[in-house]
């Protein structure tokens, strides 16, 4: 397995195939590097180099005890993408990731070309008296309930929302809902369990204001996981951001509407 040993100690596991312009792909909570599998292949086969890594103690990256928060996760890629020789990148990130991304380009913004926020936790999700629309507390400690002591269960049911099979008209399909679980298996509850407050409570305003690359934001006005209010309140932060929305999809979306999502990037990549 392809790893590279951060600053203190943690392994982190990523992937890294064929040539070309760099894309570093950065999954969602609680999954893996494996979500972008599709996204993965379709720029491969249209010539880019792709890159995707196993956020610490998630997927094949160690268990690490601490560092569960956006600014380590940060840091984290910074080294990958300076171990990689990363420059005229375009980073994707997806929900958490989607947070990962902007405060990597907004620390790191030499080294990025363009940015993309797919259904993603920017600005901040949780409610407080700046942010009074957002997601009450107790949504978050229930998630936490759940992940911390009953994961197995918790994750296996998870997946129904994530890509929207509770609507009327709508199928579980079998496959990716298992293959949601195995990668949410293959991680610490640890990792999972800190996590929680890294995406609920970052807030990542400041960093949406900084950045001065071009930015694309694409988010299901069905979204389950994350609002779909997020999106527009993001979009406005950037200095040079478009919103692409979509009436129906899911959180899941880069998987269940990966046709629709790979053509929109593709489009912006190559703008």
């Amino acid at each position: 397995m392809a790893t590279i040993k951060v600053k203190d100690g943690t392994e982190i596991y990523y992937k890294d195939w064929g040539t070309g312009q760099p894309i570093v792909f950065h999954h969602g909570w609680p999954l893996s590097s494996d979500d972008w599998d599709t996204q993965m292949m379709f720029f491969l086969k249209q010539g880019y180099r792709v890159i995707a890594h196993d956020r610490r103690g998630h997927g094949r990256s160690s268990q690490a005890s601490e560092g569960h928060n956006m600014d380590t996760y940060v840091a984290d890629v910074a080294e990958l993408t300076e171990a990689l020789d990363l420059k005229n990148a375009i980073h994707i990130g997806h929900s958490t990731g989607g947070g990962e991304v902007i405060r990597y380009v907004a620390k790191h913004g030499e080294r990025v070309a363009k940015a993309v926020l797919i259904s993603a936790v920017t600005p901040i999700m949780i409610q407080n008296e700046n942010n009074p629309e957002g997601v009450p507390l107790s949504v978050f400690d229930e998630i936490r309930q759940g992940t911390g002591f009953t994961r197995a269960q918790y994750f296996y049911d998870f997946p129904v929302a994530f890509y929207g099979w509770n609507r009327e008209g709508k199928t579980v399909q079998e496959g990716i809902k298992h293959n949601w679980w195995r990668q949410g298996m293959m991680g610490s509850v640890l990792a999972h369990y800190e996590g929680i407050k890294a995406f609920s409570e970052t807030d990542l305003t400041e960093d949406l204001k900084s950045v001065t690359v071009p930015v694309l934001v694409l988010h299901g006005e069905d979204d389950q996981i994350v609002p779909f209010q997020q999106a527009p309140k993001a979009a406005a932060l950037l200095k040079n951001g478009k919103l692409i929305s979509y009436p129906g999809f899911p959180h899941g979306m880069p998987t269940t509407e990966a046709e629709t999502i790979n053509k929109d990037l593709l489009d912006f990549i190559k703008a």
